[in-house]
């Protein structure tokens, strides 16, 4: 446990930090799993899907909680999934 109390400040925000990450990749992974789930019965409503699924995963990507390439990579196979 931090002694001095800038580092007790700084636990504190990395806390906020990490629960505002765990809620982007929460969202990410969600909608992620949506479309892998709609894509097995009806391949146009997940065409309908992809385009907020992307919205996400550029937002996740922005924010630093990915990387750029990550999003790329994670939108590239789910466009590729879903045609």
């Amino acid at each position: 446990m931090p002694i001095i109390k800038s580092a007790k400040k700084a636990v504190r925000g990395s806390l906020r930090k990490k629960a505002f990450n765990d809620r982007q990749k929460r969202a990410m992974k969600d909608i992620i799993k949506k479309i892998e789930k709609t894509v097995k019965t009806d391949k146009v409503g997940a065409q309908k899907i992809l385009s907020s699924a992307y919205v996400i995963i550029d937002k996740t990507a922005k924010k630093g909680v990915i990387k750029k390439n990550n999003a790329a990579r994670k939108k590239s196979r789910l466009s590729r999934l879903v045609k």
